[in-house]
């Protein structure tokens, strides 16, 4: 992403809505599937909120990350301690099965990542049984400046990305949508109202109240999740699989 999006995702992402509920899914994902024994890395960490939210849910295994920004992975460093490389998630800087987990959020998205590469050197850099966690934002049709604003190149189906794992050697593979419930505000938000070459992305300090409410939204739907209900669609694709 530009430096200003990773200043912008730095300012707001720990009271922003929507990083709240992302963050609340992956500590619940890797409670109910912890993987290995071993280090839980952040691949493609940004400015390394993740890490923040996973030690503050009590997560006590080693944590570390690597952002291909040298800003954003000084940015993490100094919000985490964790320690934080400078690295390509298609050239990871790690030894073969080092980590027990690892965490990717909205990275395979991007521009500049094959998505095949991505998935095989997280593959041989978890151990067998680790976990792997993504997070993917959802649907083609859903391209808007957002998309344009953080170099997403693609977005996804669940139909593909359990294929895509599957391809790259993962199992046990689950997937689910989720920001179900606001999926209809966020189509009138991205294809009618933040259009234009000089539309913003969608992360940004919303008013209190609002953010409230959207932050409520989802811990609704969250919790009807738990009780078994799936959504056939949502902005937003969480997967779990596991190296054999």
């Amino acid at each position: 992403m530009d430096a200003a999006e990773y200043a912008l995702m730095d300012t707001v992402e720990d009271r922003m809505w929507w990083y709240r509920a992302l963050r609340a899914r992956i500590v619940a994902a890797l409670a109910a599937r912890p993987g290995a024994p071993g280090p839980v890395l952040d691949a493609g960490c940004g400015t390394g909120g993740m890490l923040a939210a996973l030690r503050a849910a009590g997560v006590t295994r080693p944590l570390a990350g690597f952002d291909f920004m040298p800003e954003a992975a000084r940015r993490a460093r100094a919000k985490t301690g964790a320690p934080v490389a400078v690295g390509d998630i298609t050239h990871q800087p790690f030894s073969e099965a080092r980590f027990g987990a690892v965490i990717s959020l909205d990275v395979l998205s991007h521009a500049a990542v094959d998505p095949g590469a991505a998935l095989a050197e997280i593959f041989r850099v978890l151990v067998p049984g680790g976990t792997l966690i993504l997070n993917l934002p959802a649907f083609d049709w859903l391209k808007s400046a957002h998309d344009a604003r953080v170099h997403n190149a693609r977005r996804f189906t669940a139909g593909g990305i359990r294929a895509a794992l599957a391809a790259a050697g993962f199992g046990a593979i689950e997937t689910r949508y989720w920001n179900a419930l606001l999926l209809p505000m966020m189509i009138v938000q991205r294809k009618l109202l933040a259009r234009g070459p000089d539309a913003a992305s969608d992360v940004a300090a919303f008013p209190p109240w609002l953010d409230a409410t959207l932050h409520g939204v989802t811990v609704v739907e969250h919790g009807l999740a738990r009780l078994g209900l799936r959504y056939p669609a949502g902005g937003s694709i969480l997967a779990v699989a596991t190296r054999p």
